[in-house]
């Protein structure tokens, strides 16, 4: 039967919670980055307590050992179309996946996080699209380069410096700040050779971004010529996944991007 051979796949590849306790004991120091482990540690736990209990209900209606409800049937049939059951993604993060891609996607973003909770130092690279909420480790950026440099929060915003490189050419994370990967550029590419954004090719849709180097600084340094101002979404839903403003340089009006509606994207 489909349903059961589907629902013991995902029960058998399913994670065990993270253990706070443990993990909390481990952070000495607790940085903004730190925080925001402990707060993605403790919304995966809920996400996947609730694929356990959902599927843990239904292997038991489908024994005869339980009364099958509405819940389960529905359950049930999101498992045989492959769609992500609703109460799943009412606790996950915005994603236009089927099932199967989705559950591979969940697991590795546990992976990054049992990864990045072993010893809390920061990955070479970080997985922007890995968090329930990008915009948490966006601003911990900021807040530790604050801290570090005692300068007013409220006085800084992000500094986006495209690299040349692929995400396996990073080997060590930066002094300052966080490499990230992983993001798609919708309506427009980018142009390594020259580092800036140019128009797309015929048929590549949402081209992979180089890694990012992203940090700090203060807000009277910031550099506003020729950027355009490019907004990051977590799916190309946009509106309402939007995460941040990245800029980027251009050679170009920045009113032509902002007329090809040109975006970052987390997730294609």
């Amino acid at each position: 039967m489909k349903v059961k051979s589907v629902l013991d796949e995902i029960i058998e590849r399913l994670p065990e919670p993270f253990n706070m306790v443990e993990i909390m004991a481990k952070a000495v120091d607790k940085t903004p980055y730190v925080v925001v482990a402990f707060q993605e540690c403790e919304r995966m736990n809920i996400l996947t307590h609730e694929i356990r209990r959902a599927l843990k209900e239904l292997d038991l209606g489908l024994k005869g050992e339980l009364t099958i409800t509405s819940d389960m049937e529905e359950l049930a049939n999101a498992l045989f179309y492959d769609n992500v059951p609703e109460p799943w993604t009412r606790h996950a993060y915005p994603s236009p996946l089927s099932l199967g891609a989705w559950y591979a996607d969940l697991l590795l973003r546990v992976r990054e996080l049992e990864v990045w909770t072993t010893d809390f130092v920061l990955p070479a690279t970080v997985w922007l699209a890995g968090f329930f909420n990008p915009q948490s480790f966006l601003t911990a950026i900021m807040q530790s380069m604050a801290r570090k440099n005692e300068w007013p929060l409220d006085k800084m915003c992000l500094s986006v410096e495209v690299t040349k490189k692929n995400r396996e050419d990073v080997t060590a994370p930066p002094r300052e700040g966080s490499y990230v990967h992983g993001l798609f550029m919708e309506g427009a590419r980018w142009d390594i050779h020259s580092g800036v954004i140019t128009d797309a090719r015929l048929k590549e849709l949402t081209p992979m971004m180089p890694v990012i180097f992203i940090r700090a600084i203060p807000v009277d340094r910031m550099d506003t010529k020729n950027v355009y101002e490019c907004p990051v979404y977590k799916t190309r839903m946009r509106g309402p996944t939007y995460v941040w403003t990245f800029n980027l340089k251009t050679k170009e009006k920045a009113a032509k991007w902002i007329l090809a509606a040109v975006a970052l994207l987390l997730q294609i």
